[in-house]
């Protein structure tokens, strides 16, 4: 396990963080909403490395390396980061990567994404969906902003990047779908984590099979005493079950879970694999179309936006 890299001057990010590359305002919290690169904002890059890195192994995964830097931040075109900026304590509070479906490379049916390793794709995913797909991952919440010493800074980060992919839903409008990952770790619990997947795999199934992963996890997901604890008639009621017994062995379900599974009734579970490259953390392909994205969200985190400057 490598040491992690120094903090990185302040000066250095704020001289990166420039007009043009404003997304926009959040709705809460009164954070920023910044899009950059390893070549526009290279300083700004190491510090999104830096805390990824942090973030990563205080939850159990993370690459080992001195910073979260791959090669799918660098390559060209590269994974452009969408980051959260507190203002008032000059610090990246959160962050996206992405890239545009129409900007990745497919070579002998394998595109050139992070999951790549971890999930098959099928002809008609990369034919029809993948070039009207947002492809999301590397999601984080900076370890300062998980405890309640930032306040509303910290209470509204998730809130603040769903704001942000809101906003690209505007700038680029032949982006009709996302597709990213939840990520859960080892030291979550064998048992809710087969709860919270049964429950997934149940309300948001993928019968077409689109996307499936290369070697999936064996768990008891689909084992009878797991499903035969959903009895609700509909997903509401499932959810106040599933809520119940993951409450009741003291955890929560994973926030990014929580938000995925509240913004679309049509969203789709890809199955879920191990990441080796990453720490062994399981990895569950999320997908959904835009919209079929529940209405309050949508004007919530997408009519709130105003185009900017960076739309080119």
């Amino acid at each position: 396990m490598e040491e992690i890299i120094p903090k990185i001057d302040r000066d250095l990010i704020l001289a990166e963080l420039t007009d043009e590359r404003l997304l926009r305002h959040t709705n809460k919290a009164h954070n920023r909403l910044y899009v950059v690169d390893a070549y526009t904002a290279p300083n700004t890059m190491r510090e999104i490395g830096r805390l990824r890195e942090i973030a990563f192994r205080a939850a159990g995964g993370g690459t080992g390396k001195s910073c979260d830097i791959d090669e799918y931040d660098l390559m060209q075109p590269p994974c452009r980061q969408l980051i959260v900026w507190d203002p008032d304590h000059l610090e990246i509070a959160g962050g996206y990567r992405f890239i545009l479906g129409q900007d990745v490379v497919v070579s002998d049916g394998v595109p050139r994404i992070a999951t790549a390793h971890m999930f098959d794709f099928s002809e008609r995913f990369l034919s029809e969906i993948l070039p009207g797909t947002i492809e999301l991952g590397r999601s984080f919440v900076a370890t300062d902003y998980q405890a309640s010493g930032k306040g509303q800074k910290a209470l509204y980060v998730l809130d603040n990047l769903w704001d942000g992919l809101g906003a690209l839903t505007v700038i680029y409008p032949q982006i009709h779908y996302l597709f990213g990952k939840v990520t859960m770790y080892p030291s979550f619990g064998q048992h809710e984590r087969d709860l919270i997947l049964c429950f997934l795999k149940k309300h948001f199934p993928d019968p077409d099979h689109l996307v499936t992963p290369r070697n999936p996890l064996r768990c008891g997901a689909d084992m009878p005493e797991v499903r035969g604890v959903f009895t609700g008639a509909d997903f509401r009621e499932d959810y106040k079950i599933l809520h119940s017994l993951i409450r009741q062995s003291n955890k929560n379900i994973p926030p990014l879970v929580n938000a995925y599974m509240s913004l679309s009734p049509t969203m789709r579970m890809f199955g879920t694999a191990i990441n080796d490259e990453f720490g062994n953390v399981e990895e569950t392909g999320i997908f959904f179309k835009i919209s079929d994205i529940f209405e309050e969200k949508k004007r919530r985190h997408i009519g709130t936006y105003t185009p900017s400057s960076i739309s080119g």
